[in-house]
């Protein structure tokens, strides 16, 4: 069963990381929609509450975690299977930002990223790829960003963590595919959300959630190994990837503040 269908005989079981919040909210009430059971995780119970409060009761279902912590991880994955039954499609979607520039670079802000949006989503592959490559089914999504193509001003941690998620993808995708596992990246440009309302910079072609959860969703069903939005935004970051270093550095050192 694909996203936008309903299975007759039992409810596909989905879990969402950084469900409490943003695109992973979004998601996970679109996944409730369509009558999937979704076990949805973040550090706040307060916000996974809310989020339960907005969908059918029976097919959400809280499990509050720190996807930095293994053992805490470890232990959600076994509770979660236990409950529901081992997850059919699972979207590690937890992440945060913190804005690193050369002259305040922060050992601290640096781990912390990694640790949230590289090391959460390994901690979860670790107890979710075992399970599906057995059964030799499941679908993984990853969430990572545009930022992870080339290194931007101030996103020097940031994208190193999503660069690093990207890469780790593009390695396991055609070993996955050989266990009947299906992988998704999904690399979002700019959405507005809490983490995007601090900036204060320009952020070009920004989408609301909802957009970005309807692209994840048609993305997720459809057989392709990236969905990347918007497209102008996206199709842009792709040609930097192609520019020679004199001509990408020229373009960057104008985003850098005097």
């Amino acid at each position: 069963m694909t996203p936008g269908t309903a299975g007759a005989k039992a409810r596909k079981v989905a879990w969402v990381t950084g469900a409490g919040k943003g695109i992973g909210r979004e998601v996970a009430k679109r996944l409730s929609d369509d009558g999937w059971s979704v076990a949805v995780s973040a550090r706040s119970e307060d916000d996974l509450r809310r989020l339960a409060s907005d969908c059918r009761a029976e097919t959400i279902h809280s499990f509050p975690l720190d996807v930095t912590d293994l053992s805490a991880t470890v232990e959600t994955v076994a509770r979660i299977s236990a409950r529901l039954g081992p997850p059919d499609l699972v979207i590690f979607n937890a992440g945060t930002h913190l804005p690193l520039t050369a002259d305040r670079f922060s050992v601290e802000d640096f781990r912390a990223l990694v640790e949230t949006n590289l090391m959460g989503t390994v901690n979860g592959l670790s107890q979710i790829l075992p399970q599906m490559i057995a059964r030799k089914s499941g679908h993984v999504a990853v969430v990572a960003s545009l930022a992870g193509y080339r290194g931007l001003p101030t996103a020097a941690a940031y994208g190193a963590t999503k660069a690093g998620l990207i890469n780790m993808c593009e390695a396991l995708n055609p070993e996955l595919a050989q266990h009947g596992v299906r992988l998704t990246l999904i690399n979002p440009g700019f959405v507005r959300t809490s983490l995007t309302d601090r900036n204060d910079f320009p952020m070009p072609d920004i989408i609301s959630v909802e957009k970005a959860a309807a692209k994840i969703m048609r993305g997720l069903a459809a057989n392709s190994f990236e969905v990347a939005f918007p497209w102008r935004f996206a199709f842009m970051m792709k040609l930097l990837r192609m520019l020679p270093d004199p001509m990408f550095f020229a373009l960057t050192r104008r985003m850098v503040r005097p």
